[in-house]
């Protein structure tokens, strides 16, 4: 039996696929009130068999903050993949963020150890890689003086998936770039084609690695099944600038790309209005120093590692893209 968290989120619901896909039962954790609907619709979708295939999925309630329903959700299971984290980079949301990410981790590597499970995948992120400039790879270390809210905790995370590699649990590590996919428009990168359909005019001028979901998945199992442990490897399909990806965004909807640079100048003032914003109206935070770092700078990753150790090159982005805007299109024109 094989365990998923974070089955409901863009990541997640990809694996899921491309796990049922492969054959076996699955079990996956959910919290009270998740849509489950949205993600059936979803495989639907991507996969019309994979209706056929739901059945093969038990969906259990419960938290990675409650020891004793994930005690009961890993009897039985060999194989845990840990998709499952909050998102976010308002400081005041650092303790819910290190409740979710940091122990939420640490009480699943104390539930499989005490367990049977046999190997654990756990999904880091490419904010824990870091470094003063060039191709960032695995070597580069997490800089807490430059670091979200967020980066930490999925830093400290981190830690708890290498303890558990320490304390016997053959274990993988995989570092994503940012995650392109259908299906959730409203958060995360869903939000790019979201703000390009309404008429995004600015563009930050830094960049970043991006990769798609399925392609994660996809490396994800076949670094599991080549047997890959006590290792962690970037995922990244290519280093784009903001420009570019909402540029080829912008194309794929018949829709004028953003023209105008955020300037440092502009940046540096939003940030100080949004947190002016959140202070006296409570609202959440979406730009902060840190953001604004990341926006601003080029951070560029290898997929060398990877690559060699799998022997595939990872889907061009514009295929993803070609993707991702055809289900979007359809979605919008369906109301």
């Amino acid at each position: 039996m094989v365990f998923v968290t974070g089955g409901t989120g863009l990541l997640g619901s990809h694996l899921l696929l491309e796990l049922l896909r492969r054959g076996g039962p699955i079990r996956a954790l959910c919290r009270e009130g998740s849509d489950l609907e949205r993600i059936r619709r979803l495989h639907r979708l991507l996969e019309p068999e994979a209706i056929a295939w739901w059945e093969r999925i038990e969906w259990v309630r419960g938290d990675l903050n409650d020891l004793p329903s994930l005690e009961r959700a890993l009897q039985g299971v060999t194989e845990v993949w840990h998709c499952a984290a909050r998102v976010s980079f308002d400081p005041r949301e650092q303790e819910a963020l290190l409740r979710d990410n940091a122990e939420g981790t640490a009480n699943l590597v104390n539930a499989c150890l005490a367990g049977q499970v046999q190997r654990f995948c756990h999904v880091s992120s490419i904010a824990t890689v870091d470094g003063t400039g060039g191709m960032l790879d695995e070597s580069d270390s997490w800089d807490p003086a430059r670091s979200s809210v967020y980066a930490t905790s999925k830093y400290l995370a981190e830690m708890e998936a290498w303890r558990a590699g320490q304390e016997g649990l053959p274990t993988l590590i995989v570092n994503p770039g940012v995650i392109l996919g259908p299906g959730f428009w409203e958060a995360g990168s869903g939000k790019f084609f979201a703000r390009v359909a309404e008429g995004l005019r600015y563009f930050p001028p830094g960049g970043t690695g991006f990769i798609g979901a399925a392609d994660t998945a996809r490396m994800m199992i076949r670094l599991m099944e080549g047997g890959f442990t006590g290792e962690r490897f970037i995922l990244i399909s290519e280093n784009l600038s903001y420009r570019e990806l909402l540029e080829a965004i912008a194309s794929r909807l018949n829709l004028a790309p953003p023209r105008k640079e955020l300037k440092r100048w502009h940046l540096e003032l939003l940030w100080r209005l949004d947190a002016l914003r959140g202070a006296l109206l409570g609202k959440p935070r979406f730009l902060t120093r840190s953001v604004v770092r990341s926006l601003r700078g080029r951070s560029t990753y290898s997929n060398a590692r990877v690559r060699s150790a799998l022997g595939v090159e990872p889907e061009p982005i514009r295929q993803v893209l070609d993707r991702c805007a055809g289900h979007f299109l359809r979605e919008r024109s369906a109301g």
